[in-house]
């Protein structure tokens, strides 16, 4: 099945339309790119509505953090989690908990 993917993906090509140029300047590149280097990315892996406040709320209190980690919404279920060292964000990769109210959270 994966590799039936892997080689599906492999033989994909955009169209002259559907190519498009995204142009990034130096400036404040260099910041956002810092800005990210200590975090990580996580998605809910659930179909069912749950509270997101309530989510992040908990999570940040079972890691020990409060406003030691920024929690942005990134996609449906996507969660970016900004932590402020890299000594919080190693603790929380080799910690618990990665769920919420029985929802698995998959970093």
């Amino acid at each position: 099945m994966a590799n039936e993917v892997i080689h599906s993906l492999e033989k994909m090509e955009l169209t002259l339309d559907e190519e498009e140029v995204i142009a990034i300047s130096e400036e404040g590149r260099k910041e956002e790119i810092d800005s990210c280097a200590q975090s990580l990315i996580g998605k809910f892996l659930t179909c069912k509505s749950f509270n997101r406040k309530v989510a992040q709320s908990t999570l940040r209190r079972a890691w020990g953090l409060g406003d030691g980690v920024q929690i942005v919404e990134v996609g449906s279920n996507l969660f970016q989690f900004k932590f402020k060292s890299k000594f919080e964000l190693d603790r929380v990769v080799k910690g618990d908990p990665w769920s919420f109210n029985n929802q698995v959270l998959m970093p």
